[in-house]
């Protein structure tokens, strides 16, 4: 008896870990199969430009003589939807261009270096490729920012203004407060392995475009494809590795003389609001989380407009 229950303490835990391993293969198969078929499903609205190792979804609207730069967040899934309900209201007077990063959106996940001057390379020549000249109106929204600062620091004549959406600058960020990582191991295997599809309602809740109900529902089931296979992907990871190193090579050079306005959640912490406010030309404290474009959609665009005229 006591050989018989020694193999079975040795059994259990082996059957378990194969079954495990079978969900989770399994799983991860289907993820694969679905992604091809989504991609097939809802193509890029943009165009996409080849660049390093892959593709660079870059999306243009309307018309006029100013040219505005959307520029995402730290792991925004899909940068066209979570803009949209902001660039529809600009691109009624104003040219719009959004650059999904590699690893967001439409655009192919790559093995680049996310440093200031690859990403800002990348930026420059997706819009020379794709026929947009500047000067440029930069919206950056959070992690953004820096690329923006960077972009102004470096090529001030390609910079006309930039309107932060509550974005992330250098000197914020070497306050320690910002340095706690966002992303979570756990969901990025979920992500990848296909687990997360099996959460009900997983993209409605974490999507904040559908959360604030910006969205149509013909648009969310296409955002919410690109949710599952837009995750923490290995490109989100290395820029918020290259954040120490990112926030360095800007301060180690004097700030453009480009104007700097920055829109301000409101539900954010006062030393965040402190610190944008003494860095920015004009400033906005809104009544609006960190999504601010989402939640005030009107009064920024109004402003923006405002502002440059």
């Amino acid at each position: 008896m006591k050989k018989i229950f020694k193999r079975i303490i040795v059994l259990v835990p082996l059957i378990l870990l194969m079954l495990v391993s079978f969900v989770v293969i399994s799983s991860y198969l289907e993820h694969r199969d679905l992604i091809a078929e989504e991609k097939e499903k809802f193509p890029a609205p943009g165009e996409m430009i080849e660049i390093n190792e892959g593709k660079i979804h870059v999306y243009a609207e309307g018309q006029g003589d100013d040219t505005l730069v959307f520029m995402s967040g730290l792991g925004t899934s899909s940068p066209y939807y979570d803009f949209k309900p902001l660039f529809q209201k600009l691109s009624q007077d104003h040219q719009i261009i959004i650059i999904e990063r590699p690893g967001y959106g439409w655009s192919d996940i790559t093995s680049t270096a996310r440093d200031l001057p690859t990403v800002l390379a990348e930026t420059r020549t997706v819009l020379e490729t794709a026929g947009f000249a500047g000067p440029y109106n930069l919206i950056p929204h959070s992690l953004a920012g820096m690329e923006a600062i960077y972009w102004a620091q470096n090529y001030p004549a390609e910079v006309e203004r930039i309107f932060g959406l509550d974005p992330l600058i250098p000197e914020y960020y070497e306050q320690d407060e910002y340095r706690d990582n966002p992303l979570s191991r756990v969901v990025t295997f979920l992500a990848r392995t296909g687990l997360m599809r099996q959460q009900e309602n997983v993209c409605q809740d974490n999507f904040p475009a559908i959360q604030k109900g910006k969205l149509e529902p013909e648009e969310i089931e296409m955002a919410c494809t690109l949710f599952m296979r837009r995750i923490m992907t290995k490109n989100m990871w290395e820029e918020y590795r290259s954040l120490d190193e990112n926030s360095q090579l800007i301060l180690e050079r004097p700030r453009a003389s480009v104007p700097f306005y920055s829109f301000i959640s409101g539900e954010a912490e006062e030393k965040w609001q402190d610190t944008l406010k003494a860095n920015s030309e004009q400033s906005f404290i809104l009544d609006a989380g960190h999504y601010v474009h989402l939640d005030q959609t009107e009064y920024i665009a109004e402003k923006i407009s405002e502002l440059m005229e």
